[in-house]
C-alpha cells in the first residue's frame, strides 16, 4: 500500500475515532466501565461539582413564573452539578417537570461532558410536592404493621416523583425512636429494630424495585435514602441533634440493624449521616461507622450524603474544626460523598487537592459512586419526562381508595368499652368537636395535596341522608400565624396560604413557621361553651384532641424549635374533655398527633379512644369507616406510650434491671408496644415448635392457630417475641422477632407458620463478636408485647458460634 493511501486510511480512522460515541455514553457497556471512562475525562473542578447540591441557590435559576433561566445557570453551575435540591418546591407537577427538563437539557447541551443532574425530593409519607398523594405520617404507617402496604405506597410515590423528573427520595427514616419528647418522633417507625427492619426493607424495595446491588433502576423507580445514621432518635433530653449516649453493643444490636437490613436485603442506594454525635464523634466524621461498618462490613457501595448544613455545623455546632475546608476534608475522608443543601464546604476540596493536602483519589471514589447512580437511573439516555402527563399522573383520583385503606389500617384502637362502633340508626345528630376536626393534619414533610377529606367532611359524607353532623372547635391550640411577627408574614399571605385554604390543610405552614405561640384565654373565649351546648343537643360526640404540626416537629434551628419537655395535652383540652364527658352523651376520643401523649385521667374516663396520628389526605373518609364499623381497626402501636415524660425511657425491650419501680407511681406503660384492640376477638391455640434445626445458621419453625371468635370481620397482627433468659451478656426482657397480619372473617380460623432464623437471635458477646449461644430460648406469641397468649421454649443446640457479619435476617411468615 502506498504511503499516500496509508495516510488517507489512517486519517479516516482518526476522524472516525474522533466522531465515535465515547464509552461513557454507550448504554450497552457495564456501569463500572462507563464510570471509569467518564471519570478519566473530567477535570478536578468538574469532579468536585458532582459532589455538590444547589437548593436555596436553585431559586436564582427560576423566574417569577418558576421557569428555568439558562443565563443564570452559566454563572451558578457552569461545570455541572451533582444534584438539585427539591426542585418541585412551590410548583405544580407540570411546572416541576418542565423545569427539570429544561435544566437537564441545559446541562446536556451547555456543559463540556453533558452530565445530567440528580433531582432529590422529600418523600417521607408521599411525594412532598403540590398535588401529590399524601399518605399517613410515618409513625402511622408503622402502626399498620403492613410491609406490603409500605412497599406499595412507596412504589406509588416513586411513580409520582419520576413523572416530574425527580430521582432521589430522602427517605425512609430508620431512626429508632426512644424519646417521645423529641419532635421528630412522627417521622420514624417507632422503637423496635425488628419492626423497623421489616418496614424499611419493604420501603426501599417499593422505591427502588429489586435492583440488586448494582443493577439498573426501572423508569418508575427512584433511589431511596436511609436516614439518619445513627442514634438520632435517642438524643439527650429529647432535644434534636443533641448527643446520643449509646454504648457500642447497643448501637450494633438496636440502632444499626434496620440500616443493615435495608442495605443487605434491599440494596438501598443512598444513606444520610445524622447530625448528632456518639461518644464525642459526630456522624459526619465517624469513619469507623461510615467506612468500617457501612462500607467494609456491610458492603454498601452507594452514596453517603450529608444532612442539610451538617458539614459546616461540624465547626459551628460541634466545635471540631477552625475552617470550612478542614470540615470538608474530614467529612470526605470519613466517607461522606456529597454535601447538601448548597455549596458551602465541599467547594474547598479543589484547593485542598491542588495544595497537596488531599489526595485526588479520595475525590475520585466519591464521584464514582455519584456517577454510578446516574448511570443506573438511565439519566444519560433519558434525562427528560413527558411534562404534559405530569399533572394527570401525580395525585391521581384512582389512587384515593388505596390511600384511604392504608389510613384505615394505620389507626390504633387504644380503648373501647363497647361504645364503638357507632350505630348510625341511633344518631340523628352527631357532634364533632375539636380544634382541627374541620381540616386535615398531614404532619411534617408535607406539601399541599390535590384533595383532602377532613373528619367533619368524612362523617358528613358517611351520614348523608341519615343524620346531621355539626362542628364546634371547642378550643384553640396555637395563635393564628398572621398574629406573629411580620418578618414571617410573607409565608402566610403568599400563594401557599391560598392553596392551603383551598385544600383544607395548613400543615405545611405550621410545620415551617418559626414563631409558634400557644393560644391564650382570649384566643379561645367562648369556644368551650359552644362545644358543650352542641354536645348537649346531639346524640353522640366525636371529640378530636391532640396536637398539630407546630407543637411537635423538627427543631432545625435555634429559632425553629419543636421538641417538648411534656407529653401532656396543651391548653385547656383536658378541661374541654371533662366538660364533654359531663354531658353524659356517647363519646369517642380521637387523637391526632405525631408522638405519644400522656392522657392522664382521660385514659380511665374516656369510653373509647382511637389513636389516629396524622392520616393523610383521606383522613375523614378512613376515620368514618372505622367509627361506624365498616372497617375494624387493626393497627398496633409501634412504640410505647409512657404515663408521663418522667417515665422516659419507656421502650419495651429494656434490660431486666431497668424497671424496679417508682415511689408513689405506676411504672408500667400507659399503652404497651404492639397494643391495639379490634371490634372482634381472637383465640390463639395449638402452638408447636420444631427446633430440630435450632443451631447457628439454622432455623426454628413455629406454628399456631388463630380464630376470629367475634362477630366482625377483622384483621389481627400476630406477634412473635423471644427472651434469652441466661446469656453471657445481659439481654432484653423481650424482643420482637416476627409478625404477620392475619385477615379473618367472623368465625374463620387460620394456621400461621413462622420460619425463625436462629442467627436472628445472635448478639454481641463480651469480645464484641456476633455469636449464637446454645441454651434455652423462651418464645411468646400474642396480640401485643404485654398481651401474650401462647408461651413455650426451645433450645439452641451446639456450641457458641460466631455467625456471618455479611448477612441480615428477617423471619418469614405464611398463613395457611
Amino acid at each position: 500500500m502506498g504511503k499516500q493511501l496509508l495516510s488517507a486510511v489512517l486519517g479516516l480512522g482518526v476522524a472516525f475515532a474522533a466522531s465515535a460515541e465515547p464509552p461513557y455514553q454507550n448504554a450497552s457497556l457495564p456501569t463500572e466501565q462507563r464510570v471509569a471512562d467518564l471519570l478519566s475525562r473530567m477535570t478536578l473542578e468538574e469532579k468536585v461539582a458532582q459532589l455538590q447540591t444547589v437548593w436555596q441557590q436553585r431559586r436564582t435559576l427560576e423566574d417569577k413564573n418558576l421557569q428555568f433561566l439558562p443565563e443564570k445557570a452559566k454563572t451558578l453551575i457552569p461545570l455541572g452539578i451533582g444534584h438539585i435540591g427539591r426542585p418541585s418546591e412551590f410548583k405544580t407537577p407540570q411546572q416541576s417537570a418542565e423545569f427539570n427538563n429544561a435544566l437537564q437539557r441545559w446541562l446536556k447541551e451547555h456543559t463540556r461532558l453533558g452530565i445530567p443532574a440528580l433531582m432529590h425530593e422529600e418523600a417521607l409519607h408521599g411525594y412532598a410536592a403540590f398535588d401529590a398523594s399524601s399518605f399517613p405520617q410515618a409513625i402511622a404507617l408503622a402502626s399498620s404493621w403492613s410491609p406490603q402496604d409500605m412497599h406499595d405506597l412507596y412504589a406509588l410515590t416513586a411513580r409520582e416523583m419520576r413523572a416530574t423528573g425527580a430521582h432521589w427520595a430522602l427517605t425512609p427514616v430508620l431512626d429508632i425512636a426512644r424519646d417521645p419528647r423529641w419532635g421528630r418522633i412522627e417521622e420514624t417507625m417507632g422503637e423496635d429494630p425488628y419492626l423497623m427492619s421489616a418496614m424499611g426493607v419493604a420501603a426501599v424495595e417499593g422505591f427502588q424495585g429489586k435492583t440488586g446491588k448494582s443493577g439498573p433502576f426501572a423508569a418508575d423507580k427512584v433511589v431511596a435514602t436511609l436516614k439518619h445514621l445513627t442514634g438520632h432518635g435517642q438524643p439527650a433530653a429529647g432535644v434534636n441533634i443533641a448527643p446520643a449516649f449509646i454504648g457500642e453493643r447497643e448501637l450494633h444490636e438496636v440502632f444499626l440493624p434496620p440500616f443493615e437490613a435495608a442495605v443487605k436485603l434491599a440494596h438501598a442506594g443512598s444513606i444520610m449521616a445524622s447530625y448528632n454525635e456518639i461518644d464525642g464523634i459526630p456522624s459526619h466524621v465517624n469513619k469507623p461507622l461510615l467506612e468500617d461498618v457501612v462500607r467494609q462490613r456491610w458492603g454498601f457501595a452507594g452514596v453517603i450524603v450529608s444532612d442539610y448544613f451538617a458539614i459546616e455545623e461540624l465547626s459551628s455546632r460541634h466545635g471540631l474544626y477552625d475552617s470550612e475546608a478542614a470540615a470538608a476534608n474530614a467529612a470526605l475522608l470519613a466517607g461522606v460523598d456529597m454535601e447538601t443543601p448548597d455549596p458551602k464546604t465541599f467547594p474547598h476540596l479543589t484547593a485542598l487537592v491542588k495544595s497537596g493536602q488531599l489526595d485526588e483519589a479520595a475525590i475520585d471514589k466519591a464521584v464514582s459512586r455519584v456517577l454510578a447512580l446516574k448511570f443506573r437511573l438511565g439519566l444519560f439516555e433519558q434525562p427528560y419526562v413527558d411534562a404534559s402527563k405530569a399533572d394527570a399522573l401525580v395525585g391521581a383520583a384512582s389512587d384515593r381508595t388505596f390511600i384511604r385503606q392504608v389510613a384505615e389500617k394505620s389507626m390504633v384502637l387504644l380503648k373501647n368499652d363497647g361504645t364503638l362502633p357507632l350505630k348510625a340508626d341511633t344518631i340523628k345528630q352527631l357532634a364533632v368537636i375539636g380544634p382541627h376536626a374541620d381540616e386535615v393534619l398531614l404532619g411534617g414533610y408535607s406539601s399541599i395535596p390535590r384533595q383532602t377529606v377532613s373528619i367533619v367532611d368524612g362523617l358528613r359524607q358517611k351520614l348523608q341522608g341519615k343524620a346531621k353532623v355539626e362542628f364546634a372547635a371547642g378550643t384553640k391550640l396555637i395563635q393564628d400565624l398572621t398574629k406573629t411577627p411580620a418578618k414571617q408574614a410573607a409565608f402566610v399571605t403568599s400563594d401557599i396560604a391560598e392553596r392551603s385554604k383551598a385544600a383544607g390543610t395548613y400543615s405545611m405552614q405550621r410545620w415551617n413557621y418559626d414563631d409558634i405561640r400557644l393560644a391564650g384565654e382570649q384566643d379561645r373565649k367562648g369556644l368551650l361553651e359552644q362545644a358543650v351546648a352542641l354536645a348537649n343537643n346531639s346524640d353522640a360526640v366525636v371529640l378530636v384532641l391532640g396536637e398539630n404540626e407546630g407543637l411537635s416537629r423538627e427543631a432545625w434551628a435555634d429559632t425553629h424549635l419543636g421538641d417538648r419537655s411534656s407529653l401532656e395535652l396543651v391548653g385547656n383540652q383536658l378541661e374541654l374533655a371533662k366538660a364533654i364527658l359531663a354531658t353524659g352523651k356517647p363519646l369517642v376520643l380521637v387523637l391526632t398527633n405525631g408522638r405519644p401523649l400522656a392522657l392522664g385521667e382521660l385514659a380511665l374516663s374516656m369510653p373509647a379512644i382511637i389513636e389516629a396520628w396524622y392520616l393523610g389526605q383521606e383522613t375523614g373518609s378512613a376515620l368514618a369507616n372505622v367509627l361506624f364499623g365498616d372497617v375494624s381497626p387493626s393497627g398496633k402501636l409501634p412504640l410505647t406510650f409512657p404515663r408521663s415524660a418522667g417515665h422516659i425511657p419507656s421502650y419495651y425491650n429494656h434490660k431486666i434491671s431497668a424497671k424496679r419501680g417508682y415511689l408513689f407511681d405506676d411504672i408500667s406503660p400507659l399503652y404497651p408496644f404492639g397494643h391495639g384492640l379490634s371490634y372482634s376477638n381472637f383465640d390463639y391455640s395449638a402452638l408447636t415448635i420444631d427446633d430440630s434445626k435450632a443451631t447457628a445458621n439454622g432455623e426454628v419453625t413455629v406454628r399456631m392457630t388463630i380464630r376470629n371468635s367475634g362477630q366482625f370481620d377483622a384483621t389481627e397482627v400476630v406477634q412473635l417475641y423471644i427472651q434469652d433468659p441466661a446469656a453471657s451478656v445481659t439481654r432484653p426482657v423481650k424482643q420482637l422477632k416476627g409478625f404477620v397480619r392475619v385477615p379473618l372473617q367472623a368465625g374463620e380460623q387460620a394456621n400461621v407458620e413462622f420460619k425463625l432464623p436462629v442467627n436472628l437471635l445472635a448478639f454481641f458477646d463480651q469480645q464484641m463478636n456476633w455469636v449464637v449461644e446454645p441454651g434455652e430460648i423462651k418464645l411468646m406469641i400474642g396480640s401485643s408485647s404485654a398481651d401474650i397468649r401462647l408461651n413455650s421454649s426451645f433450645n439452641i443446640k451446639g456450641k457458641t458460634t460466631e455467625v456471618s457479619a455479611n448477612k441480615a435476617y428477617l423471619s418469614q411468615a405464611r398463613i395457611y
